[in-house]
């Protein structure tokens, strides 16, 4: 009826962003016809610098003119959307698998980049000190407290402290509340596993493929870590739990929140 082909008609449905993608994605997953041919099989895997030759490749084997410039420019943004939230998560999983080490120099360097940064009039007395817990460390090694999630973890503390360290260093202020105070380093990698947690699930397609026109970046994830930062801190002062013992249930309902706004094909969840 149309005379176009089932690729067309997705990818021309309508504008860019995660509506598109999504759509071309969900067909990729699902629907055997689009991959009978191998370049649409290797498509969803394809670097950024084989991107243009793969479009054109598609084109051809699907019959579509070469001089359809709106589809070729959607497609291409698509496909290194696609790709990259793949190797994005590779990238992500990569930094989770990494354990601390505390005599690797520049894990070392990360982590008194990240005191210095929240607590800059207050010099830290010793490498293993109680001063760690003014962060909101368990104990006085805060290599301890990285094991779930590895350097990762380390990577975003540092990450919202330095690119927001006037809202770092209010929340951490705030997180020392005599009644609805927090461990701040500790919530942080919990977050890290939340965040992680949607990457992996692929919940966090629709924000990254409105957020990025193109190749996903492991900063767009550190992006993300700090949005979630700043509204749980938000979110936890306005519950006003009794006590920290409730974390988790807070937690849970606070994760729920935000796979709810994820539904939303036009969502965009950034610090502004």
């Amino acid at each position: 009826l149309t005379g176009k082909c089932e690729l067309q008609r997705v990818v021309g449905a309508g504008g860019r962003g995660a509506p598109t993608a999504l759509r071309l994605d969900n067909r990729f997953l699902h629907f055997n016809e689009i991959f009978t041919l191998q370049v649409l099989r290797n498509a969803v895997h394809v670097d950024e610098a084989d991107v243009e030759k793969c479009v054109r490749d598609i084109m051809k084997e699907k019959k579509i003119e070469q001089r359809n410039t709106g589809f070729k420019t959607k497609l291409h943004i698509c496909l290194l959307q696609i790709s990259g939230y793949k190797k994005l998560y590779l990238s992500v999983e990569s930094l989770r698998k990494v354990p601390y080490d505390s005599d690797n120099k520049e894990h070392e360097e990360q982590l008194i980049e990240l005191w210095n940064l929240l607590m800059p009039h207050e010099s830290l007395k010793a490498r293993i000190s109680k001063q760690w817990c003014d962060i909101g460390f368990q104990g006085d090694d805060p290599k301890t407290d990285f094991r779930g999630m590895g350097m990762l973890g380390l990577m975003n503390l540092v990450y919202f402290s330095k690119h927001y360290t006037e809202e770092a260093r209010q929340i951490l202020s705030r997180s020392n509340h005599p009644k609805l105070g927090y461990s701040y380093a500790i919530v942080g990698i919990n977050l890290t596993e939340m965040a992680y947690s949607l990457l992996k699930s692929g919940a966090l397609k629709p924000h990254l493929y409105n957020a990025v026109s193109g190749l996903p970046q492991l900063e767009h994830f550190h992006q993300f870590y700090c949005y979630l930062v700043y509204e749980f801190d938000k979110f936890w002062f306005e519950e006003e739990p009794e006590s920290i013992m409730h974390f988790n249930q807070y937690r849970e309902k606070f994760h729920e929140k935000i796979k709810g706004l994820l539904l939303d094909y036009d969502v965009i969840l950034t610090l502004r």
